[in-house]
């Protein structure tokens, strides 16, 4: 999931599921102690904390199981792995068919920031099958929800954050954008320092390899959707042969930097636009706005432009300002199921009410209907920005815009600018991208969707590459939106369930459409 701040590496999950407690400190821990003989208690799940996204407990399972969660203990500094201890938040659903049961699935479903505990149960029917012989595992990566969780500014200051101008067109816009971007890390450091040096993608595939001698399993059996497939690809390189039967879908590319990812992501979004304009004007009713989709995207550029000097009213007393427009177009088109929510909220839009594309902007933001945001956010830059080496100026910026703009007319700016999250982060990051060779490793069925606009699909083939001869296996699926397994593709699921369930590797190169 590509996430607020720039877009970048940004999951589905955040408009399906709404995303202040953190497990305060870290507690001290034996130093004679084995982590993975620890035993896990596992009880009756309960509501989310702030971190996570509030909301109630999550509903029974069809059966009348009960969700579980439970608290795995890892080292806080793996480095010092007998050292102090944080707190990893785990939700599981025991397998239907416990004598066919093959392991535990550990999902991950992208961001990074977003909270698997809450996310697994809201998607949990989607898995149903993979359920008979799986338990359904997730967990909040660290720094994520109730895993010590990275805390930077107030709801408040969120607030007027994600409404200011992310795309400056003058010096004194700039120096604005600047000051908020560095008051915004410098709060990060503040109020996370202990955590903020240990929330690599590297630190949570070593929990995640806790995780399974902890559950008891031999092999890693794993889904990750987004930002878990790099955290799957991570895992398979430290591990390779741990790895039992993996999918990463949604594939971040291994071989990018930041800005290469960037720019990959203005051509993808522009791509989703395109089609989103195209499906439109192409129905047999009339497409409400817009005659052709060259006019819907002339309609959307205008619309954005008036908000840079005039934002419309929103979700009283805020209103929609040109960047929460851009960033709830941008949400909406994670997922064809969102199109009619865009085409409505467009349209109320050119009749000057902003609400629907106001609240697009706040699910990617992790903001709920009473103000309260998660740690998404939070926890986004603080991942994105511990493991990418690259810090660029806002000179440099300067210069890309063209290139930007060729990309994406609507979104270049927004994803150039974006790329000086990190300048003043207070720890520096780990690599230029991310090492995924996992020589020795299971097969690997790496799934890309031909429309997905936040992790193009030309970075499935490289994910294969990158993994190893051997090792990843692409399926190709001919679709739109972020991701392929949850489009619902009767094609992609069997052939993700074969092989998750019975061991079936698909050809290579299969293509679903």
């Amino acid at each position: 999931m590509p996430k607020p701040r720039g877009l970048r590496a940004a999951a589905l999950t955040a408009t399906a599921v709404l995303l202040s407690s953190l497990l305060a400190g870290c507690s001290g821990g034996s130093k004679n102690e084995d982590r993975t003989a620890q035993k896990l208690d596992w009880t009756d799940c309960p509501a989310p904390s702030e971190a996570e996204g509030d909301g109630a407990a999550p509903s029974p399972l069809p059966n009348g199981d009960r969700w579980q969660c439970a608290t795995l203990k890892a080292p806080l500094d793996w480095s010092n792995p007998k050292g102090d201890t944080i707190g990893i938040a785990l939700i599981r659903a025991k397998a239907t068919e416990p004598d066919k049961r093959i392991g535990s699935l550990i999902f991950n479903f992208g961001g990074p920031g977003g909270s698997g505990v809450i996310t697994l149960p809201a998607f949990g029917q989607d898995y149903a099958a993979l359920r008979t012989r799986y338990d359904l595992v997730s967990f909040d990566p660290r720094g994520v929800g109730r895993s010590a969780a990275v805390t930077c500014e107030s709801d408040a200051q969120l607030d007027q954050y994600f409404q200011q101008d992310a795309t400056p067109d003058d010096t004194a816009e700039r120096t604005t954008f600047l000051n908020n971007t560095k008051q915004f890390n410098a709060a990060c450091e503040k109020h996370s320092k202990s955590i903020l040096p240990h929330v690599r993608t590297t630190d949570a595939a070593r929990d995640m390899d806790l995780m399974r001698q902890v559950l008891g399993d031999a092999k890693m059996h794993y889904f990750g959707i987004s930002y878990g497939t790099e955290l799957g690809g991570v895992y398979a390189h430290l591990f390779p042969k741990h790895v039992g039967r993996a999918v990463l879908d949604g594939v971040v590319d291994p071989t990018q930097n930041p800005e290469q990812v960037s720019l990959g992501q203005a051509k993808g979004f522009q791509l989703a636009l395109d089609n989103f304009a195209q499906d439109c004007t192409s129905k047999t009713t009339e497409c409400p706005i817009g005659s052709d989709a060259q006019d819907v995207e002339n309609r959307i550029a205008k619309l954005l432009k008036d908000l840079d000097s005039k934002p419309i009213p929103g979700v009283f007393p805020r209103q929609l300002t040109q960047t929460a427009a851009t960033n709830g177009i941008a949400q909406a088109l994670y997922s064809k199921d969102f199109w009619e929510y865009l085409t409505e909220g467009l349209e109320q839009a050119y009749d000057g009410d902003g609400k629907i594309l106001l609240l697009l902007s706040d699910s990617m933001n992790g903001r709920n209907d009473n103000g309260e945001y998660s740690n998404m956010a939070a926890a986004n830059v603080a991942i994105n920005c511990s493991d990418e080496k690259s810090r660029y100026t806002p000179d440099y910026v300067q210069r890309k815009l063209p290139e930007f703009r060729a990309a994406s007319p609507l979104f270049g700016d927004f994803l150039a600018w974006g790329m000086l999250n990190c300048t003043d982060w207070a720890v520096p990051g780990a690599a230029d991208h991310p090492d995924v060779s996992a020589p020795g490793s299971a097969p690997i069925l790496v799934v890309g969707n031909t429309g997905d606009p936040a992790t193009p699909y030309a970075g499935a083939k490289r994910m294969v590459d990158a993994l190893g001869k051997g090792v990843g296996i692409e399926l190709t699926y001919k679709g739109q939106g972020h991701g392929a397994y949850d489009s619902k593709d009767k094609c992609v699921q069997a052939a993700v369930n074969s092989y998750l369930l019975d061991g079936k590797v698909p050809a290579a190169g299969a293509v679903c459409s």
